[in-house]
């Protein structure tokens, strides 16, 4: 196993861990046993738990944004019946993990942000970063005529990616979808024009 595989095989068993029973509830041991990586062998690559947290921020940004990318790439339509494509996309992935974990960047934020700043700050670029590309396709919307000019695209998209965030804390309080089909119906069809 080479050595950035290994990395990646702690980072994958560490967040799946962390996802169901948070970071500070989740112990070095715990993860190097799930992952079959002797004890040594996590400072090697990591020079702390926290190190290790801040890795695993920068991991799941990135399976974010690849999810996003192949789901915004993968639909077809106008701007705003991408975005839909991207929750309901969503959705569907919280569906086959029977609503248990949410969303990791939500739950790292929850249980860290008021705990450590750097981790705080590392949580708030992933966030601008998903707000931004939100943004991107409701100013593609707004050009095409879709939403209403004065709609400000960074207080929308700010309030979409709440809005969602708020829904998954709920999803995991219910064990159901319902709060992000509720979600979708009053963003896509109230708030931001109906889409057919």
């Amino acid at each position: 196993m080479t050595k950035q595989s290994t990395k990646v095989r702690i980072l994958e068993h560490a967040g799946r861990l962390v996802r169901l029973k948070g970071f500070n509830h989740t112990g070095i041991q715990e993860i190097l046993e799930s992952a079959g990586v002797p004890k040594g062998s996590f400072y090697f690559y990591f020079k702390s738990k926290d190190d290790l947290g801040l890795e695993l921020i920068n991991y799941y940004a990135e399976l974010l944004g690849q999810k996003a990318n192949s789901l915004f790439d993968s639909a077809e339509g106008p701007p705003l019946v991408k975005l839909l494509k991207f929750f309901q996309g969503m959705r569907t992935l919280f569906e086959q993990d029977e609503w248990r974990s949410g969303c990791p960047i939500g739950n790292l934020s929850q249980e860290m942000s008021l705990l450590n700043d750097t981790f705080r700050s590392n949580l708030q670029r992933v966030f601008m970063t998903i707000q931004c590309r939100i943004k991107d396709y409701i100013e593609q919307g707004r050009a095409r005529g879709h939403i209403d000019p004065h709609l400000d695209p960074d207080d929308l998209a700010q309030f979409i990616l709440d809005s969602w965030e708020g829904a998954l804390l709920r999803m995991k309080v219910e064990q159901s979808t319902q709060p992000l089909l509720i979600f979708e119906k009053m963003i896509f069809s109230h708030i931001l024009p109906p889409i057919s």
